[in-house]
């Protein structure tokens, strides 16, 4: 239509007229209700609503992982970004560059598995990979994109894979040689005492260590989000840690000099990274921390320590010192329960083992 055409179409009334109009509503309709549905989910995007209307490859999982990926992008998730990269670079090196929804059955699935196993990975990796699969799905079925009964995952379909978690909580004594230890070199020192100051901190994951500033510390408490759950969960947990003597010494000899509110706490950040500088610093102060804490371990003859061992070795020591589930669960900033009891339950072995025993302990 020319542009006079257009300007007059609203009072023509010829059959054609008529026609384009009833048209351009009908498409009007549509969109508006695609806009409305996904933002029902609070999951609205130029690329999740081209998908919606049919621009892109309405069936095609190639597409929507890359929707996904796209999407947070625009939130900053950069950790979550490169899982769902690597998990699409996965199925793709294994199913090609459009993969059909329908294509993913239960054997389908089955097939990927032992193809990923004999290609050397993991069982954790394997879940990973396959969680992510099924998370698009999720998504793709509540944006209308696919029918529900395409689903292959749950009761009766396929159950995804998990790996056998490793014990990684530490006991009080065996945190007490960690902390002991020194071979006399500053770098073993300064890596030991940030791995301390995390598991002092709630086991504070490593991102929100980097990100602490001085504004976050108010009536001797560090109050802080955690970056994992900030843009996922509805409810904004703030976690909340009395700073113990053990934390002040560890300000006092590792934290930054210039103490106004602005800055950091430890001098790892500037305060004008990009989110990718910010994912690519932490993973080489958690390298370093790894490293060092790796190196202890096996000189102490302990099982091996990482970032990871502060959080869990935070909330089990808790647990077997009687601390209520509620508290623990608040502290790591879980939104439910349930989360909590799930993320402990698999680092009580040694506990079992106690209380095993003492069911024949005759005192003969």
């Amino acid at each position: 239509m020319t542009t006079e055409e257009w300007e007059k179409l609203p009072k023509a009334k010829s059959a054609e007229a008529r026609s384009i109009k009833k048209d351009i509503q009908l498409s009007f309709d549509k969109i508006k209700q695609s806009v409305q549905l996904l933002e029902d989910v609070k999951d609205f995007s130029f690329d999740a609503l081209n998908v919606q209307l049919g621009k892109g490859i309405v069936d095609s999982v190639n597409s929507a992982f890359l929707s996904k990926i796209d999407r947070l992008k625009e939130e900053e998730r950069i950790g979550t970004k490169i899982f769902y990269e690597c998990a699409l670079h996965s199925i793709a090196g294994y199913a090609g560059n459009n993969i059909f929804f329908e294509d993913i059955t239960v054997s389908w699935l089955k097939r990927y598995e032992k193809y990923l196993f004999e290609d050397g990975k993991s069982y954790t990796t394997i879940g990973m990979y396959i969680r992510g699969l099924r998370t698009v799905f999720n998504e793709a079925i509540k944006s209308g994109i696919i029918r529900a009964s395409l689903y292959p995952f749950g009761k009766e379909k396929y159950d995804i894979p998990f790996g056998e978690g490793r014990k990684l909580a530490l006991t009080l004594q065996q945190i007490k040689e960690v902390i002991s230890f020194s071979d006399g070199l500053e770098a073993t020192e300064h890596y030991r005492d940030l791995w301390f100051f995390s598991y002092l901190c709630n086991g504070i994951n490593i991102i929100d260590l980097l990100k602490l500033k001085f504004e976050n510390i108010e009536n001797g408490e560090l109050s802080f989000y955690r970056t994992k759950t900030i843009n996922t969960s509805k409810k904004k947990t703030k976690i909340q840690v009395i700073i113990t003597p053990e934390m002040k010494q560890i300000l006092t000899k590792w934290g930054n000099t210039d103490r106004r509110s602005n800055n950091y706490i430890f001098p790892f950040l500037k305060g004008n990274e990009t989110p990718e500088d910010l994912k690519r610093i932490t993973a080489d102060v958690t390298k370093r921390i790894n490293h060092k804490m790796a190196y202890i371990s096996k000189e102490l003859n302990l099982p091996h320590i990482s970032t990871y061992t502060a959080r869990h070795s935070f909330a089990t020591v808790l647990k077997r010192s009687g601390a209520n589930i509620a508290y623990i669960s608040e502290s790591l900033g879980h939104n439910d329960l349930k989360t909590t009891e799930n993320y402990l339950a698999s680092f009580e072995r040694e506990e079992r083992e106690k209380n095993a025993r003492l069911l024949t302990n005759f005192g003969d």
